[in-house]
């Protein structure tokens, strides 16, 4: 049982008391204890007060025992020394906590790496978006053969190599969704990049409407351009003035259309020469531009790697090696022939100081009959760099549309000591000499 307050005070007077009798402890010890006692009643006297609740009325007590310890005091102090005051208890100082100065730089490392993604994030879907619905993207129709039994995938490249759509991913993604896996028909189809990709995914797996009027036309070796515009106008696939424009813009992203000469200062037709011989299936009415396109794939796809690696070997551009066959075309009727005659302009390229001119009636007949009536205002420049009796080497475009075997015959290099040919028109015969007097002899004889 705790003691009272009186108690605690006689106990320390009691100490005190028997303090002045030992005389061994020094002066500092006495200090010591005393100081010790006086916080012990200190301490005694607050918890006496929470217990009891009536500390204010007890105040009177412990000061007349203070003054009691204070008398006390002044007996067993120094005469030269005042008593000292007990030290106030210390209060223990709570610890700061340390500001973490990292924190900020790492949130706004941690901020910015959330906008960079979020930032980056929306860039992506705004350009699958604009992708998917075909926003800001040609209007150029293009020719697309799917083949048979091509997979989704397949098919998503296909229209990403020709810069219909510009992720196969998303393309595949969305026709998983949209349950059009299966349903791709294999042929022709004409979509445009503006297309969305559900508009795509329907052309993709449609077949022409049957209301549509399918109609072919043949285009035979040696055709020139303007008259191949007449056939299509006659078979009310197109206009033969649309057809023209068309065919000649090109820019339709063929391989081939890549290896053109850019420089086109002297050329009547542009695209003379690439509207490959073959019969052709149309439908009536069909957009210009879907005509040129079947047509130009045509030859796109005759113009093997084959071919190019040789027209490379003989140092010939494509636009030379088309030039050169149209000529060949429309000199011979048949691939021996064909050869003969090449071998012949090739020995004429190959010595130009003493052939400098090839000599082709043809050309004078295209000059003439083709450039001449559809001028809008006649050059004769252009109509004599055409005319290979006038001007030195190769024209500069073809004068018709050549077949395989003329390429082939070109390409093929034929050597020979034949500088002239004379082709006798009645019998189909064509005849090849090595001089000029050999030349004419054969005239007389088989030119009646």
């Amino acid at each position: 049982m705790p003691k009272d307050n009186d108690s605690i005070i006689n106990d320390i007077l009691k100490d005190t008391e028997n303090n002045k009798n030992e005389n061994s402890e020094s002066s500092a010890e006495k200090e010591e204890n005393f100081i010790e006692k006086s916080f012990k009643a200190s301490e005694f006297k607050l918890r006496s007060a929470e217990t009891v609740g009536d500390f204010e009325e007890d105040s009177e007590k412990p000061k007349l025992n203070n003054e009691n310890v204070s008398a006390e005091s002044d007996e067993f102090s120094e005469p030269d020394r005042q008593p000292e005051k007990a030290p106030a208890k210390k209060k223990k100082k709570k610890k700061k906590r340390k500001k973490h100065h990292y924190r900020l730089p790492g949130v706004l490392i941690l901020t910015t790496l959330i906008f960079a993604v979020a930032i980056s994030l929306s860039l992506v879907i705004i350009a699958y978006g604009k992708d998917m619905l075909g926003i800001g993207k040609s209007e150029n129709t293009q020719l697309i053969i799917i083949p048979e039994g091509a997979t989704t995938e397949e098919i998503s490249l296909m229209l990403e190599q020709d810069g219909i759509i510009k992720s196969p991913e998303f393309f595949q993604l969305f026709s998983r969704l949209s349950n059009s896996d299966s349903e791709y028909i294999a042929g022709e189809h004409f979509v445009r990049p503006n297309m969305a990709y559900e508009t795509i995914i329907e052309e993709l797996t449609s077949i022409q409407s049957e209301e549509k009027v399918q109609v072919s036309v043949t285009f035979p070796e040696g055709i020139t351009l303007y008259d191949a515009a007449l056939k299509l106008e006659s078979a009310n696939v197109c206009s033969a003035s649309d057809f023209i424009f068309y065919f000649n813009s090109g820019g339709y992203g063929f391989d081939f259309e890549n290896k053109l000469n850019s420089s086109t200062t002297l050329k009547f037709y542009r695209m003379e020469g690439y509207l490959f011989p073959d019969t052709y299936y149309f439908y009536e009415n069909m957009e210009p531009e879907q005509v040129c396109q079947k047509i130009y794939l045509n030859f796109d796809q005759k113009m093997t790697d084959e071919r190019y690696k040789k027209m490379e070997e003989l140092g010939l551009t494509l636009d030379q090696l088309i030039t050169f066959s149209s000529i060949v075309q429309a000199e011979a009727p048949t691939r021996e022939t064909m050869i003969m005659v090449a071998s012949v302009f090739w020995n004429r390229l190959n010595n130009p100081d003493v052939f400098p001119l090839l000599q082709s009636d043809p050309t004078t007949y295209y000059a003439r009959d083709i450039i001449k009536p559809h001028m809008e205002i006649e050059d004769q420049l252009i109509l004599d760099a055409y005319d290979t009796y006038k001007s030195p080497g190769l024209p500069p475009g073809p004068i018709c549309n050549p077949g395989i075997e003329a390429i082939d015959a070109v390409l093929e290099n034929f050597q020979s000591d034949a500088f002239y040919f004379y082709a006798d028109i009645d019998t189909g015969q064509t005849y090849f000499s090595a001089t000029l007097e050999e030349h004419e002899q054969k005239i007389a004889e088989y030119g009646g």
